[in-house]
């Protein structure tokens, strides 16, 4: 961990360019280095290249400067109200987890690690955070965890005597939200990527000087741009990415709205259904979905069908000690959309495949259920 923490710190200062990895991984590590050309010539002010975890299989590396790294950090912290220590709870190789430790070692504290290399166990939290250094504390959590925590009760009560859990990586659902903010859990809610260093909307308002914008907005609905001094400088060796076409700002996949100075995302471009001709975002169901109560997680994708073209499927994981029926998850939907996005299936499954910091293996569903 020392030597680690040794090239983390020369990271913050930029006098070296790292690649992180997993650790353990033997193939995706060659997998990263050879897709990113690690060992190959950089620019010199390039002080990270992360890899993104995006849909598509092929890994985009974001390229960040010692600058970029600055300002993200400066942000959360003044945001959060001020430095403090911060507990890594969360994959080291992605942004969320490496910014944990990249902001923690800037304010001057050693990090406080958890080791989730066999899996997420909320216990583990309760005496770890009594290690955390610092006049304040910190975590950061994908949804998928904060499921975990809330089903135990000594983790509950740990964590609300910290200072903020940043909840990001994927959208947090809004019943889930509701349930951490009864138990008394400091929870923000992040939104950013890879591209834009991590979290730079934190409950849907955007960090100082992060700027947001709706990229050909239709009903008040467009791409999400963010511009800012946390931006990349784009992908490697990939100098001419559309999504980098503005000089610094990150157009993103994702559709938003802003509403008040508050920015919703209600799905994305590339994940659309096509069903019987309409269009269906799988996010917009997945809210309504949750809206039952023996529902804990939901994701929903687009199968083919002969009739449609694509049908909507709801794939879901029961809330602890619940029965999910098929029928009641549709009388949810039906009863809050129209009935072309009503699931045509419901399937219990015991997890969700993960891809990234939490976010749902669409890929990995389609799949295994087409």
């Amino acid at each position: 961990m020392l030597r680690a923490t040794d090239r983390l710190r020369a990271v913050v200062d930029g006098s070296i360019a790292a690649l992180p990895v997993p650790a353990g991984d033997s193939r995706e590590t060659e997998r990263l280095t050879t897709a990113l050309a690690a060992g190959e010539p950089v620019d010199d002010e390039v002080a990270l290249v992360v890899a993104t975890s995006g849909s598509t299989g092929v890994p985009k590396g974001a390229m960040h400067t010692a600058a970029t790294l600055a300002a993200s950090a400066a942000a959360t912290q003044e945001r959060l109200g001020g430095p403090g220590g911060w507990l890594l709870a969360l994959p080291a190789h992605h942004i969320a987890g490496l910014q944990v430790l990249l902001r923690c070692l800037r304010a001057g504290f050693t990090p406080t690690v958890i080791d989730v290399g066999g899996g997420f166990d909320p216990a583990a939290l309760v005496a770890a955070l009594d290690r955390v250094d610092g006049p304040r504390r910190y975590t950061s959590l994908v949804p998928t965890q904060l499921v975990k925590v809330l089903d135990d009760p000594s983790a509950v009560a740990a964590l609300r005597e910290v200072d903020a859990i940043l909840v990001g990586g994927a959208a947090t659902p809004a019943p889930l939200q509701a349930r951490a903010v009864d138990a008394g859990l400091p929870i923000v809610r992040t939104y950013g990527m890879s591209e834009t260093g991590g979290g730079c909307v934190y409950d849907g308002i955007p960090l100082p000087g992060v700027r947001i914008r709706l990229d050909a907005p239709v009903d008040g609905v467009g791409r999400v741009a963010l511009s800012g001094p946390m931006v990349a400088l784009g992908y490697r060796n990939r100098p001419d990415h559309p999504a980098f076409a503005q000089p610094g700002e990150f157009l993103t996949d994702d559709l938003g709205r802003v509403d008040d100075g508050v920015l919703s995302i209600v799905g994305r471009a590339d994940e659309a259904i096509t069903s019987g001709g309409l269009t269906v975002v799988p996010q917009v169901v997945e809210a309504a979905v949750l809206a039952d109560p023996t529902v804990a997680e939901c994701a929903v994708v687009g199968l083919p069908d002969e009739r449609l073209g694509e049908k909507v499927v709801a794939v879901v994981v029961a809330a602890k000690g619940a029965e999910v029926r098929a029928d009641s998850v549709q009388s949810a939907v039906r009863e809050r959309l129209d009935r072309i996005a009503v699931p045509r299936e419901v399937v219990v499954v015991d997890a969700l495949p993960l891809r990234g910091p939490g976010k749902v293996d669409r890929a990995a569903l389609r799949a295994r259920f087409a």
